[in-house]
């Protein structure tokens, strides 16, 4: 059983959900990183997503952009990023999921990236521009590294593409709560739960709820209806002020904390 289905199989028997938050690799810079996702790891993450900078991320709001350019700025790669789960792997087992674009991990050479990535201690590979009807040549090349593959599901998805995403999806599907860019909200539309018993009972795998999540009043909110949550601009955005300033970093660890009792029900 890979790392990932464990942490859904244990999560159901304490009807908790999966405390997912997501940091961009080099913002600002690789080692401030890998103090993040240490304090992810000490702090309740069930799962850790760390994004993978990209000069065109589409599908990112401002502060994710933001926090991609910080990381562009500090020479982050696809390599570099590599190197800090290397370093992370050291003292936390704690699945990791890398999300990024398709282009950085074109340009690296995608059987290069799978076997590396998979021999630095990477779990799984979200790919956010890659739709399900092209995957099939880059899923074989993650399964035959042992990499789950995540995928994204929206508010438009079909029975025909859930069917698709069916074949080749293995971890969770990570349902995008709106059409739109990543970002904080104060409110996700009020379809989101009718939309995410759909997806749960068309899925094979769990479903996981996204984008737009901006505290523990969203998670609570959707507690019965999702497996888990991702939370990412809410996080990001603490953090560029955390990653500065001691006494920020310790709101920070305050705030992961609450996250996490919030998935947890505890």
């Amino acid at each position: 059983m890979s790392k990932i289905k464990d942490v859904f199989k244990k999560l159901k028997k304490t009807k908790g959900k999966a405390f997912i938050p997501y940091i961009t690799s080099g913002d600002p810079d690789c080692e401030k990183t890998l103090e993040a996702l240490e304090i992810f790891a000490e702090n309740g993450a069930d799962i850790i997503e760390l994004g993978v900078p990209f000069s065109d991320p589409m599908a990112d709001g401002s502060v994710i952009q933001a926090a991609m350019e910080r990381a562009i700025k500090s020479g982050t790669t696809v390599k570099k990023t590599l190197e800090i789960v290397e370093k992370f792997r050291k003292k936390y087992t704690t699945p990791l999921i890398l999300m990024g674009y398709l282009n950085p991990f074109f340009a690296y050479g995608f059987e290069k990236f799978s076997e590396e990535a998979r021999k630095k201690g990477v779990d799984g590979v979200l790919i956010v521009d890659l739709p399900p009807e092209e995957t099939e040549e880059y899923s074989e090349i993650l399964k035959k590294n042992k990499l789950t593959q995540i995928f994204l599901a929206t508010p438009t998805t079909d029975l025909k593409r859930i069917e698709i995403i069916n074949k080749f999806a293995s971890g969770f599907i990570y349902f995008v709560s709106v059409t739109g860019v990543t970002g904080v909200r104060n409110a996700l539309p009020p379809e989101t739960s009718a939309k995410l018993r759909i997806l749960r009972t068309n899925f094979k795998i769990p479903v996981v709820l996204g984008f737009g999540i901006s505290g523990p009043e969203t998670i609570e909110q959707f507690h019965n209806h999702a497996d888990g949550f991702v939370i990412g601009s809410a996080i990001v955005k603490k953090w560029e002020l955390a990653s500065k300033n001691y006494e920020e970093k310790q709101n920070f660890i305050d705030f992961i904390k609450l996250l996490s009792r919030s998935c947890h029900g505890k």
